[in-house]
């Protein structure tokens, strides 16, 4: 490739960038999946050509942190002092509340009250580590599918073509990210929302706009919203600073997932030869749709059942820790009710693991979760409930989910009898067995 033709190149993606031509840089955005925002889009424009500029072939995270933060601070009000107390208050509250109904003990760190500013910022460092084996995999797939479908008289491009390709790709994916995360905190209640340990301290966190906001709409007293809901984001920290293993085994199921991640190349050929540049409508549906990617392989659905799996048993222990801890509450049953509404509609954490991954948090599979939990408490008590997070062997299993009534045996049974090989080392160490020798 001859100097001039990389100039050339260069230029045409630059133009492409610059909107020069056909395509209009809100209608790029458009297909990205970006809001309508002149100031978004100067800054989608401004981001993908510092993209190009760079050395690197990684990805620039934080464009995702400044588009997060951007759109959180769009709807962000300023909490009241008064409003701010009253969390601190039932933080507090709840804290003495769960050392009755749970074993594992508050952490060192103090709960944190947060804007949905804060949020963003304060999250999208984890964000980024779960989504980076995504972007990874999903930008080797275009270059690998942009390499087999280039013809053989541009071969020479290839190379500076293929890591363009990986640094606007990157950038796009970058942009999308934040923006789910600016969109997720008019909606998260709290750091443990999602279901994902969110905070690199492992601080429970409350946003009191949104959780004042949600607990209005139910009718009930925001007192006790406040204090329901202190206890489940509590119960949540606890939990993943007490089993710390826990927040690796999700990131390595994200990672085994999204490294089956391929494009279809004849889907991609198939649109590329539709494509009307003043219509990128097609592009984003597509995308959403997943349309590019083919299904799943036997050991994606293998790591993303694992993923699934571990969320559920993570928030059926929260429902049922939560439960016990607020059971003076008089309304507690309905603000529990309504959680599980939302949900099931499809709140924050399954519209995020979505993205991500294409996870699915089945609302039927949380409360068989926490069905499970609950005969674990009534059967061995907080403690042997609890002790079962010690170490990632002791977890209970899908198996167990299905039928708790085979892990409350196993947990509330003896000694088990012995087999053949336990009577014959009896029977060689006891007295029928060879004499030992005589301690001198």
């Amino acid at each position: 490739m001859t100097d001039r033709d990389e100039e050339e190149f260069r230029e045409l993606l630059r133009a492409f960038l610059e909107g020069r031509g056909d395509v209009d840089p809100a209608k790029l955005a458009s297909a990205a999946g970006l809001p309508a925002n002149p100031a978004l889009i100067g800054q989608l424009m401004s981001q993908l050509q510092r993209a190009m500029a760079s050395e690197g072939d990684g990805i620039d995270w934080s464009d995702a942190g400044e588009q997060a933060a951007a759109i959180a601070g769009q709807g962000t009000v300023v909490t009241l002092p008064e409003e701010h107390d009253a969390f601190l208050r039932a933080l507090q509250v709840a804290e003495l509340w769960l050392d009755e109904a749970t074993d594992i003990p508050q952490g060192a760190v103090a709960p944190r009250i947060l804007s949905r500013r804060e949020w963003a910022t304060a999250t999208i460092g984890v964000w980024t580590e779960f989504a980076a084996p995504v972007a990874d995999s999903i930008a080797n797939a275009l270059t690998d599918a942009l390499a087999e479908a280039a013809p053989e008289d541009i071969e020479g491009m290839l190379p500076n073509a293929t890591r363009m390709v990986r640094k606007v790709g990157g950038a796009l994916f970058a942009m999308q990210l934040g923006q789910v995360v600016g969109q997720l905190s008019a909606e998260v209640l709290s750091g443990g929302d999602i279901g994902l340990p969110l905070l690199d301290d492992g601080a429970a966190a409350v946003l009191p706009q949104n959780a004042i906001e949600f607990g209005r709409s139910l009718e009930q007293p925001l007192d006790q919203v406040e204090l329901w809901l202190a206890a489940r984001e509590l119960a949540h920290a606890r939990l993943f600073r007490h089993a710390r293993w826990l927040r690796l085994q999700l990131l390595t199921a994200m990672r085994e997932y999204s490294q089956g991640i391929r494009i279809d190349t004849e889907r991609l050929q198939e649109l590329a030869e539709d494509f009307d540049p003043a219509d990128p409508e097609a592009i984003r549906e597509a995308l959403q749709s997943g349309a590019f990617i083919p299904p799943p392989t036997e050991a994606q659905l293998a790591a993303r059942a694992r993923l699934e799996s571990t969320l559920a048993l993570v928030e059926g222990w929260v429902d049922v820790v939560t439960a016990d801890a607020t059971r003076r509450l008089p309304s507690a049953d309905a603000i529990a009710e309504a959680i599980r509404r939302r949900r099931a509609a499809g709140g924050p954490a399954e519209r995020a693991l979505g993205v991500l991954a294409g996870l699915e948090l089945r609302p039927r599979r949380l409360r068989e979760a926490a069905q499970m939990w609950r005969a674990a408490t009534e059967a061995v008590g907080a403690a042997g409930r609890d002790a079962l997070w010690s170490h990632p062997d002791l977890v209970p299993t899908d198996a167990d989910v299905d039928d708790p009534a085979a892990l409350v045996a196993r947990l509330t049974a003896g000694a088990p009898e012995p087999d053949d090989v336990d009577r014959a080392i009896e029977e060689l160490l006891g007295d029928d067995g060879p004499e030992r020798p005589t301690e001198l």
